[in-house]
């Protein structure tokens, strides 16, 4: 982690934890948080969960997941027990005690495999497996985490390397359990192919919405342009739940093509807040990859792979 003085760290939390201030700011604030790591940027962090938008709570959530650190697993547990806290958040909570994979973990997440939020339910199961799976396979995690470019914590390691038809065919098995559909979900992405491409954005019809909304996730870290009609097609569904649509507008961002930021603008006053705000953000991601700081940064990543 950074090592950054006390003064700065409390400066970034008071902007995250700023209702007045715009909320891409408060963005980029969470990730400067999630950067830097410790108990000040924790305790920054879990502050916020009082906020009122579900999709800056939820973003607040994934980044605790992504730090791994233990000493944030009473934040999110306490967030996933309150049911006054949005779907969308309290599954991102399991979602995020999951990544961190804690044994400690276990008996919560088992408590609310039940839940009668189904999104929380499913997501509870997933995460419950993948604790249980890092126990048993402890040698194996630090090889697949090699597997992965995209250097994230995901909610399942992903399936053994076979054909995208094998992997399309478990993708899109109702019959299994998410947390294998998952696995071939992530071993789809890492293949970074036009192929795999088209075979994961089939799994935004499935009948999941926890599995839609990982799906978009994933087309989003993918950035292929092929998958643009797909994702727009479920944003523009207004029948779809409204954590796929929001996942599906932050995917666009990512992929951040013209057309993309068309149809982002198009829902910047959708009735549901979560979808507008995901398009403010998103349209604010969308301009930092086109801009020249984000090219020069490129290049120079590029240079170094080389």
């Amino acid at each position: 982690m950074v090592k950054i003085k006390d003064s700065a760290v409390d400066a970034i939390g008071e902007v995250l934890n700023n209702r007045d201030r715009p909320l891409k700011e408060r963005f980029r604030a969470l990730f400067a948080l999630r950067n830097i790591g410790g108990d000040r940027a924790l305790d920054a962090i879990g502050r916020c969960f009082e906020d009122d938008s579900a999709l800056l709570k939820h973003e607040l959530a994934y980044c605790l997941g992504q730090m791994q650190d233990v000493r944030a697993i009473p934040i999110l547990t306490k967030v996933l027990a309150d049911v006054q806290q949005e779907p969308m958040v309290r599954h991102e909570a399991a979602e995020a005690l999951g990544a961190i994979g804690d044994n400690s973990v276990e008996a919560t997440l088992l408590a609310y495999c039940k839940d009668p939020v189904v999104e929380v339910a499913e997501t509870c199961e997933i995460a419950l497996e993948r604790v249980r799976w890092l126990k048993e396979n402890k040698d194996q995690e630090p090889a697949l985490e090699d597997d992965n470019p995209y250097a994230s914590i995901d909610p399942t390691p992903p399936a053994p390397p076979t054909s995208v038809d094998e992997l399309r065919r478990t993708l899109l098995d109702e019959s299994a359990t998410l947390f294998h559909r998952y696995r071939a979900m992530f071993s789809l992405r890492n293949l970074r192919t036009e192929e795999a491409t088209l075979a994961l954005a089939s799994g935004l019809k499935g009948k999941s919405a926890l599995f839609r909304h990982e799906v978009a996730f994933v087309l989003g870290q993918l950035q292929q342009e092929c998958s643009i009609p797909f994702l727009v097609e479920n944003l523009r569904d207004p029948l779809e739940n409204e954590m796929v649509r929001h996942e599906c507008a932050e995917a666009l961002g990512a992929i951040a093509t013209e057309e993309c930021t068309r149809v982002l603008n198009e829902y910047l006053k959708d009735e549901k807040r979560v979808v507008k705000e995901s398009c403010e953000v998103a349209l604010d991601m969308s301009e930092y990859e086109n801009s020249a700081e984000f090219q020069y940064a490129d290049t120079l990543l590029k240079v170094n792979d080389d």
